[in-house]
């Protein structure tokens, strides 16, 4: 069993590493709806979240980031985008919520594997809960998604603090 875990350990830290050296959706967005910025003032992470929505403000028509974070951040941001890009606005919060609750979730507690499928490449960030100072650096670029989606503010900023 433990040979199990740590072949599953090795896959995730591959994916974490793949989409922090090549972040999916990076880059700024003109004419973006929405525009979020994170900082985790603990260790420095810095994004900015852009968010363009369909006519009817219902579904997330594109998505992107920018910003200079350490690995897990940039990964995170990198999975939540592929996780929402073209995604109504509620299945964006209901996932949203289900990172959040991983990550919250006692290091021991056992995780529900419903939950890690609805994130695809985002349960390999499970693990992070494992470490209390770095859920900060995964759970910014969600938190900034999230203010993006319940706000009206357009350049409103979140911290992790």
């Amino acid at each position: 069993m433990a040979e199990y875990q740590s072949l599953i350990d090795d896959l995730y830290k591959d994916i974490i590493l793949e989409h922090s050296r090549h972040p999916h959706h990076f880059g700024e967005l003109e004419n973006a709806d929405r525009t979020v910025d994170g900082y985790n003032p603990l260790c420095g992470d810095r994004i900015t979240l852009f968010l363009k929505f369909n006519d009817t403000k219902d579904r997330i028509e594109q998505i992107r980031f920018t910003g200079n974070g350490c690995a897990i951040c940039n990964a995170s941001a990198s999975m939540m985008t592929d996780s929402v890009d073209g995604q109504a606005v509620e299945q964006s919060l209901s996932a949203f919520k289900c990172f959040h609750e991983i990550m919250m979730m006692p290091a021991t507690q056992e995780l529900d594997p419903e939950l890690l499928e609805r994130l695809g490449d985002a349960a390999a960030l499970a693990g992070v809960r494992r470490l209390p100072m770095r859920v900060k650096c995964a759970t910014l670029a969600w938190h900034a998604l999230k203010e993006a989606l319940t706000s009206d503010n357009h350049g409103h900023t979140v911290s992790t603090e």
